[in-house]
């Protein structure tokens, strides 16, 4: 009996350890969205619902893909082959309007891309505003840094100074980053990573080096849509992955 009672306090505490013990768990999920946009592509085989794929003016080789083995969170993001040349650009794009953008936007996606910035000008973010022509306000990067560019006069923000650039920074590679903005009745800030980036503010007040140039002319931007993707202006291309995108009338953070 002493022998039996011995065995049945070991298996007793086996159980005990195995109920208690880790369990396996799927891969944590970032805190849900409480934005009027939230979308991580976790339902998509393809490109779809509020999201179409396209180009404007011409087509070539670039793609745009819902990828399987790389994301964010969860298991899927939107990857984007953008060639070099022009014509070989591509965007993955939904309107805005359901997104109430009288007042001020926010926008935040996570983004990773296999290439560095180039020193010419290229684009993974466009939005159309119909305040300038229906003419783009486009996020990319010059001279291996960010840059905002006005496509109606080809503004720059930051200027193209050494100066100017030096108050940008790089887009990491073979990582994720987040990043944010904020359009407010002609004032626009950007975030990388949750840091504010000092030369992609425009404030209201012209500094130089920074959006003295773009504060040239009156802005307000309207816009009415988001396009996520790649455009390049000579002849680089790159890759991009885009996942948990989100937009809203309040900042989302990363």
């Amino acid at each position: 009996m002493r022998k039996l009672a011995g065995i049945l306090t070991i298996c007793l505490a086996a159980a005990a350890a195995v109920s208690t013990g880790p369990v396996s768990a799927a891969p944590v999920r970032a805190a849900a969205c409480a934005a009027t946009v939230c979308e991580d592509f976790e339902s998509m085989t393809t490109p779809g619902g509020r999201w179409t794929v396209g180009a404007p003016n011409c087509t070539g080789t670039g793609t745009v893909t819902i990828d399987p083995t790389i994301a964010h969170t969860g298991t899927r993001s939107a990857k984007v082959n953008g060639g070099g040349n022009y014509c070989n650009h591509i965007f993955l794009g939904t309107t805005l309007t359901d997104v109430t953008t009288g007042s001020v936007l926010y926008g935040r996606f996570h983004l990773r891309h296999s290439t560095p910035l180039p020193q010419a000008h290229v684009t993974f973010m466009a939005m159309r505003d119909t305040a300038d022509n229906n003419r783009d306000l486009r996020a990319g990067g010059q001279n291996q840094v960010l840059q905002w560019n006005r496509e109606s006069d080809d503004a720059t923000l930051p200027a193209q100074s050494p100066a100017g650039v030096a108050q940008s920074a790089p887009l990491p590679v073979n990582t994720w980053s987040c990043f944010e903005f904020q359009l407010d009745h002609g004032t626009l800030r950007t975030w990388l990573n949750g840091t504010e980036v000092p030369g992609l503010v425009v404030d209201g007040t012209p500094t130089p080096d920074i959006d003295q140039q773009w504060l040239n002319r009156a802005w307000n931007p309207s816009v009415t849509d988001l396009r996520l993707g790649w455009e390049g202006y000579g002849n680089d291309a790159d890759t991009f992955w885009y996942d948990d995108i989100a937009l809203g009338t309040s900042r989302i953070g990363c």
